[in-house]
């Protein structure tokens, strides 16, 4: 497998968080301007949104590993498989391309190019919510790229298109997506105000779900070997 350089791990980063959010918060836009049922905006705002995740990891993961989210970073920062200041400028890049990501959509759809959040999400269970997001997003990743490599676009994408459902947050599941919906008083926004709990919680899914994984898809150790005795 070709490995690329960090300017060029950084810039993909940056990309495919900022085509990300620009998905989000474009099809959040459409789909309230096109409905007034929440329901079906949501469904709108939901199947682009798992779509596009298919298609950025695909492209964009043989490159820099496609994460798009500070707290997949830390997962592998954790793990060893990314050192501590490629972790850093990976998070950095993630957050800058989200908001660049945000501004796109605006200016798409014609709106102020920063425009800040009214939108109230808080509270224990919506904090729950994104840590069961973050979990299960983490837990896909690792048991996917442990069993199933080339499914994990698909296995990423059906899991948040699922999560959306689920979950009473609508799963951000990200910190760089939730810190860029803060800039858009649209259908997909988050007030400034909320986005600690939510990033928190995110932050704490990940690391239980990477406790777990790393228990659960351990392989039993080889057995030793039998006697001489023992084989007669």
């Amino acid at each position: 497998m070709q490995k690329f350089d960090l300017p060029r791990r950084l810039a993909a980063e940056a990309l495919g968080t900022a085509l990300l959010v620009a998905t989000v918060v474009g099809s959040g836009i459409m789909a309230e301007s096109l409905t007034k049922d929440v329901a079906l905006a949501l469904l709108g705002n939901t199947l682009p949104t798992g779509a596009i995740l298919v298609v950025l990891i695909t492209i964009l993961g043989p490159i820099s590993g496609a994460h798009f989210n500070p707290a997949v970073t830390l997962i592998f920062a954790l793990k060893r498989d990314l050192m501590p200041r490629d972790a850093m400028l990976y998070t950095a890049v993630q957050i800058a391309g989200g908001i660049v990501g945000t501004l796109t959509a605006h200016a798409m759809f014609a709106l102020p190019l920063l425009d800040m959040s009214m939108k109230a999400r808080t509270g224990s269970a919506q904090w729950l919510a994104e840590g069961v997001a973050a979990f299960g997003l983490v837990a896909t990743v690792l048991a996917g790229l442990r069993f199933e490599r080339p499914s994990v676009p698909w296995l990423v994408g059906l899991y948040i298109t699922a999560a959306y459902w689920f979950t009473s947050s609508t799963s951000f599941a990200n910190p760089a997506v939730a810190i860029a919906r803060s800039m858009t008083n649209t259908f997909s926004g988050i007030r400034p105000a909320d986005l600690p709990g939510f990033i928190v919680a995110e932050l704490c899914g990940a690391i239980a779900a990477l406790m777990l994984m790393s228990w659960l898809l351990r392989p039993e150790g080889k057995a030793a070997p039998m006697s001489k005795e023992a084989q007669l």
